[in-house]
């Protein structure tokens, strides 16, 4: 059965519908939770937060977007829920040892100190810098591709692209710097 017309069936309440409709999607919610936080036990709890979301919101999407297009909106909503949450209930660093264990599908990182290192500072960018870096760099859609999923223009993707690349680069810089005086 093709996308639209299972999405139809579990929005009408079909059980079967909305699970064969989650089946389809679990991967991609929680690949995607997973490289936004670079945990995986965090992943795990941002995709079943995604999945309560996904079943009280699925009659909401109205097909004017692809639904992964949607989809990825309500990840993105969501994994900022939590990580606003997180922060309000702990200030503790996470493990260098928690980027190792890639979902499923993933490529593993050359260095997992310096992504963990990159996730900690792309929190430090202002709204809207990280998503953006994540679909593009992370999940390796086009700037159109990305525009369309948060609602801006794609001008303001590549805008954004280029700023956080800035000011990422200042940021190891002068911690680099910092690493040269001790």
């Amino acid at each position: 059965m093709n996308e639209p017309s299972l999405i139809k069936r579990a929005q009408a309440g079909d059980a079967s519908a909305f699970e064969a409709v989650l089946e389809a999607n679990y991967d991609t919610i929680y690949t995607f939770a997973y490289r936004w936080c670079g945990s995986q036990e965090d992943a795990e709890d941002i995709t079943q937060i995604v999945c309560v979301k996904l079943a009280r919101a699925i009659a909401q999407f109205r097909f004017e977007s692809s639904f992964s297009t949607w989809l990825y909106r309500l990840v993105i909503n969501a994994a900022k829920d939590w990580q606003k949450a997180q922060a309000r209930h702990t200030s503790t660093s996470r493990s260098e040892t928690d980027l190792q264990d890639l979902p499923a599908g993933s490529s593993a990182p050359e260095n997992t100190i310096f992504l963990q290192q990159l996730i900690s500072r792309m929190n430090t960018l202002p709204e809207g810098f990280k998503e953006t870096m994540l679909l593009v760099h992370a999940e390796g859609m086009n700037h159109r591709e990305a525009a369309a999923i948060l609602n801006i223009k794609e001008s303001t993707i590549s805008w954004r692209i280029h700023e956080a690349r800035k000011q990422l680069k200042a940021m190891f810089t002068l911690e680099e710097s910092r690493l040269g005086e001790i």
